[in-house]
């Protein structure tokens, strides 16, 4: 019996009023919050930046492969967006997020989320450039720019939200 004892769940501590626990904000509450909060516009700033080098590094990689190599849209598309992807990880956990303690985390758990959120953004970009070159006679180099840019919101609430999240260490 005494490993039962071990493994119960510890009764629930009464609360102060100091420690009262509040339940989790929804997610439009968290980010009219966060839009109210001026680092965040800073992290946002630094995140832009950090992607203004991988947009570059994107489309000189897709250029050369789509326009020099002949490589189709989508794979010159793939192989650009796995080049850039390891520039923004670097310096969106040194810099961007790496104040408010990214790089204090486990730097594996945070590439493989940085590398499901990008996927995610990588594929809503890939659709976007697909519609592009297939229904506008917009030039396929362009194409790429607004699609990487169309899908840089949705990089930017997961990178922040999930992959480089503030982690408070709770009570001991």
């Amino acid at each position: 019996m005494p490993d039962e004892m071990a493994t119960a769940e510890a009764p629930p501590r009464m609360s102060s009023p100091s420690s009262t626990v509040h339940p989790p904000l929804r997610l439009h509450t968290r980010l009219r919050h966060g839009v109210r909060r001026p680092h965040n516009w800073v992290q946002l700033f630094k995140f832009c930046v950090v992607g203004g080098s991988g947009y570059v590094v994107n489309l000189s990689v897709f250029a050369v492969a789509y326009k020099a190599l002949g490589v189709h849209h989508i794979a010159a598309a793939t192989i650009a967006f796995a080049v850039a992807l390891f520039n923004n990880f670097w310096w969106n956990r040194h810099w961007t997020f790496g104040a408010h303690g990214a790089r204090e985390h486990h730097a594996g758990f945070q590439a493989a989320r940085f590398f499901a959120v990008s996927i995610a953004a990588f594929l809503v970009a890939l659709g976007i450039l697909q519609l592009l070159v297939d229904n506008t006679s917009i030039p396929t180099v362009v194409s790429q720019a607004i699609s990487i840019v169309a899908a840089t919101p949705l990089n930017f609430v997961g990178n922040k939200m999930w992959t480089f999240r503030r982690i408070d260490a709770g009570p001991a």
